[in-house]
């Protein structure tokens, strides 16, 4: 198993960080999700189903993300999901802003990767992990950038 716990503060109002992980901005910080579609429940309530497609290369997987927690409040925002990937891998990860001030929000993004079959387990062990620190690191860079630059 997978475990990580990053936090970066961002330079800009908590309503405008929030807005980059809404359905519609999604492929913004996500780069490498082809579509995020609703496919049952609604966008802004714990128990939503999101059918996605993640392109690594030519291979495209297809599978849905259940919204496991979703809370909306002035100074602070929490959303957790959760999906299998290739029937291998068994990932749950969240995103929590903190209001700083009224230009500066913390985003601590924490989660985890375990296999859900054998297959996905010894994979999982072989995985370089600073590789997937690599990955976490860079994910909070592209949401930093994208929430300053606008």
């Amino acid at each position: 198993m997978i475990t990580w716990k990053e936090e970066t503060i961002i330079t800009a109002n908590i309503e405008h960080v929030w807005d980059l992980f809404k359905d519609k901005n999604i492929k913004r910080i996500m780069p490498k999700v082809l579509s995020h579609e609703l496919v049952e429940g609604e966008e802004t309530v714990a128990g939503a189903k999101h059918q996605q497609q993640y392109g690594e290369g030519k291979r495209v997987e297809t599978y849905i993300v259940h919204t496991l927690a979703y809370e909306d409040y002035e100074n602070e925002k929490f959303k957790k999901v959760n999906f299998v990937l290739g029937k291998a891998f068994d990932t749950t990860f969240s995103f929590k802003l903190v209001k700083e001030s009224e230009q500066q929000t913390r985003l601590i993004y924490e989660g985890e990767n375990k296999g859900a079959n054998f297959i996905g387990r010894a994979m999982l062990k072989f995985a370089g992990n600073k590789q997937d620190h690599q990955v976490v690191l860079d994910f909070l860079k592209r949401v930093k950038s994208e929430a300053e630059s606008a």
